[in-house]
């Protein structure tokens, strides 16, 4: 595994995926703070927690060498939201998962940054499955989990501090994505 860049960047045709950092703060407190955008992961938070938040995601890209990326539209340079691998202490699996700002829903951005993401887990983390941990009424999740050629695997519940909320598992094995990312769209080189 390699250790963390803070200049890694992984590009895709429309996007650049690079480790989040503070000047995101403001972008992300206002995704955070958005009734529609955080439906499905765990509500509304204040800023204080969203900083906490991004300080959790800062720290396990210096602790583990992977956490969620921050993406940013290549057009405008704005913050979509965050993509990428996610695996902390007690996690269900190691995923990649997503959460797009809504003024960004509907352009594919969640599915292009998240075949990004599974590619850079697989080649570079090693990783041998991938899950999404989706709330069972989340379809838009949900299709974005088919659109990668992931299914439905088992019902869950995290681990605290997030007791109580239950998760479908979606997933797929490496041999199981290799097998069909020839049908997906290729990242753009950086």
């Amino acid at each position: 595994m390699k250790m963390y860049d803070p200049e890694l960047r992984l590009e895709t045709a429309r996007l650049v995926l690079r480790p989040p950092r503070l000047s995101d703060l403001d972008a992300w407190a206002e995704f955070m703070a958005d009734a529609r955008a955080t439906q499905h992961l765990g509500g509304v938070q204040p800023r204080s927690a969203v900083w906490r938040s991004l300080a959790a995601m800062v720290g396990s890209w210096v602790m583990h060498g992977f956490a969620m990326f921050s993406v940013i539209e290549k057009s405008s340079g704005a913050w979509v939201g965050r993509v990428g691998p996610w695996s902390p202490e007690g996690w269900p699996g190691t995923e990649v998962g997503w959460g797009v700002h809504p003024r960004f829903w509907g352009r594919g951005y969640a599915t292009e940054a998240a075949i990004a993401s599974i590619d850079w887990a697989f080649d570079t983390l090693g990783w041998s499955d991938v899950i999404h941990a989706i709330a069972p009424d989340n379809t838009s999740s949900q299709a974005v989990a088919r659109r990668l050629g992931s299914a439905r695997q088992r019902t869950t519940e995290l681990p605290p501090p997030l007791v109580g909320f239950t998760v479908d598992i979606w997933g797929q094995t490496r041999a199981q994505w290799l097998s069909q990312r020839a049908r997906l769209p290729l990242p753009a080189k950086p």
